[in-house]
C-alpha cells in the first residue's frame, strides 16, 4: 500500500520571529457580525424561505447583533426579495446595520445596490479570490488581473451606490477570499489598493475582512498571518480589520481568538457554528 502520510507538504510558516500576539490579552469585545442568514443558510440542503429568514432575523435581533449579513441578493430571487421585505416593511431597527454580499461582477453589484434602495444604513460586502491556488487553477489570472478586479469591483460599488442609494449611509467591506492561501505581500497590496480606491470620507472606515476560508493550517499560523498583515497594511488607520474563520480543523474559535490577540477588531460568524462546508466559527 502506498504510504500517503508523505502526500502533503507542511503548511509554510510565516516566519514572524518577533510575533507579539501570544502575550496579548483580549480585554474588550470585538464587533460582532452574524452571517447566519448568508453563510449559515448556504449550509442547508433546502435554503430558508422568506418566512424562515424573517424568523431567524428576529432571533438575531433578540440575541443583540448590531451587524447582520442578511444575504446574497444577486444570487437568488428569495435573497433579493428578503432584503426588500426588511426595508419596505421597516423591520430593521435604527441601531442595526444590514450587510449584503456580492462578487466583483458589475451586474451582480448593480443588483445588490438596487436591493438596498431605501435602507437607512447598509454594508456592501465585496469579495474576489486572491489565493495563489485559485488564481492559477480556477481563474487562470495573474496577480495584476486579480488586483485590477478588486479595484474595479470597488469602483462599481461606489458607482452604483451613488446611482441607487442616495440618502443611505453606505459602508464598504472587502474580503480577499481565501486570505489564508494568499501570499501576504499580495494580500496587503490588494487591500491597500481597495482602500485607496474607495477613498473613505474623514471619520469613515472600510471593513477589511480576512477570511480563513479553508482552515489549512493551525490557528497560530493564522494569527501570524493576521499580525504580519496588520504590520504591513498601509491603510490600517482607515480600516476596521475583521476575520471570518471556518472550522475545517475544528479550531475556528481558537483561530478567531488568536487573530483578535494579533490585532483584529471584528468577528463574522454564526450561532453554533452553522455554515457552508465545515461550518463557521461558533459565536
Amino acid at each position: 500500500m502506498k504510504n500517503s502520510s508523505k502526500k502533503y507538504r507542511p503548511f509554510p510558516p510565516v516566519g514572524l520571529k518577533d510575533r507579539t500576539w501570544p502575550d496579548a490579552t483580549i480585554g474588550h469585545a470585538p464587533r460582532w457580525c452574524s452571517v447566519d442568514l448568508r453563510d449559515g443558510n448556504q449550509a442547508l440542503v433546502t435554503p430558508m424561505n422568506l418566512e424562515q429568514k424573517l424568523k431567524m432575523f428576529r432571533l438575531l435581533l433578540d440575541v443583540g447583533f448590531k451587524e447582520i449579513e442578511v444575504g446574497f441578493p444577486s444570487a437568488a430571487e428569495v435573497e433579493f426579495d428578503f432584503v426588500r421585505h426588511l426595508i419596505e416593511h421597516n423591520l430593521i431597527p435604527d441601531d442595526v446595520t444590514i450587510q449584503v454580499l456580492t462578487q466583483a461582477r458589475e451586474h451582480l453589484i448593480e443588483a445588490t445596490c438596487r436591493s438596498l434602495v431605501g435602507a437607512k444604513r447598509a454594508i456592501v460586502h465585496l469579495y474576489n479570490s486572491t489565493s495563489e491556488l485559485q488564481r492559477r487553477v480556477v481563474f487562470k489570472m495573474d496577480r495584476k488581473a486579480v488586483r485590477d478586479l478588486a479595484v474595479k469591483g470597488t469602483e462599481w460599488v461606489r458607482q452604483y451606490s451613488k446611482k441607487y442609494l442616495e440618502g443611505t449611509d453606505v459602508r464598504f467591506e472587502y474580503s480577499p477570499e481565501s486570505f489564508m492561501g494568499t501570499e501576504l505581500d499580495f494580500a496587503v497590496e490588494v487591500c491597500d489598493a481597495v482602500v485607496d480606491t474607495w477613498n473613505p470620507n474623514k471619520g469613515e472606515k472600510v471593513i477589511i475582512n480576512l477570511p480563513n476560508t479553508v482552515e489549512v493550517a493551525t490557528p497560530n499560523i493564522f494569527a501570524d498571518q493576521v499580525e504580519w498583515f496588520l504590520r504591513n497594511f498601509k491603510a490600517r488607520d482607515k480600516a476596521i480589520v475583521s476575520v471570518h474563520c471556518h472550522n475545517d480543523r475544528g479550531t475556528g474559535v481558537a483561530a478567531t481568538e488568536f487573530s483578535l490577540m494579533a490585532g483584529a477588531d471584528r468577528v463574522e460568524g454564526t450561532l453554533f457554528g452553522n455554515g457552508e462546508r465545515t461550518g463557521n466559527v461558533d459565536i
